[in-house]
C-alpha cells in the first residue's frame, strides 16, 4: 500500500469514526436513525434521523484541527445545496411525500491528546 493509499484510508477511517460518535449523540438524544452514507447523483447523506415529526439529514463534518477554519464554518452554500438535492432525492425515492425536514451538521474536533469537542448545529442551513 502506498503513503498515499495510506493515507486515503486513514482519512475515510477517521470520517467513519467522527460519523459513528454523531449518530451516538444525536441517538441519545432520542433521534431514530434511518440510514447513513446514502448517495445518489446529486450528492450523499451521512446521516439521516427522525424525531417522529420531521426527517433530519445530518452533515459531519470531523477534523482534527481548526487550520482551515473553525469546524461550523465547513458546510459552504455549494456543500448544503448538494445536500438538500440529494435529500430531495431520497424523499423521492423512499416515496415519503409532504413531510418537514430539517438540515443539521454535527462537527466534531478531534485534536491529538484532547478529548473530542462534538457542536450540534440544528437547522444549520
Amino acid at each position: 500500500m502506498t503513503g498515499t493509499d495510506q493515507l486515503a484510508r486513514h482519512r475515510r477511517d477517521f470520517g467513519t469514526w467522527g460519523e459513528d460518535l454523531a449518530a451516538r449523540y444525536l441517538q441519545d438524544r432520542g433521534l431514530i436513525l434511518l440510514g447513513r452514507n446514502w448517495r445518489c447523483r446529486e450528492g450523499e447523506i451521512d446521516l439521516i434521523f427522525t424525531d417522529r415529526a420531521r426527517v433530519i439529514f445530518c452533515e459531519v463534518k470531523t477534523r482534527s484541527d481548526t487550520e482551515f477554519g473553525l469546524l461550523s464554518e465547513t458546510v459552504t452554500e455549494e456543500k448544503a445545496g448538494r445536500v438538500r438535492r440529494a435529500a430531495q432525492r431520497w424523499l423521492r425515492e423512499f416515496r415519503i411525500g409532504w413531510c418537514p425536514v430539517r438540515y443539521d451538521v454535527v462537527a466534531i474536533l478531534a485534536e491529538t491528546g484532547a478529548h473530542p469537542r462534538l457542536q450540534h448545529i440544528e437547522a444549520a442551513f
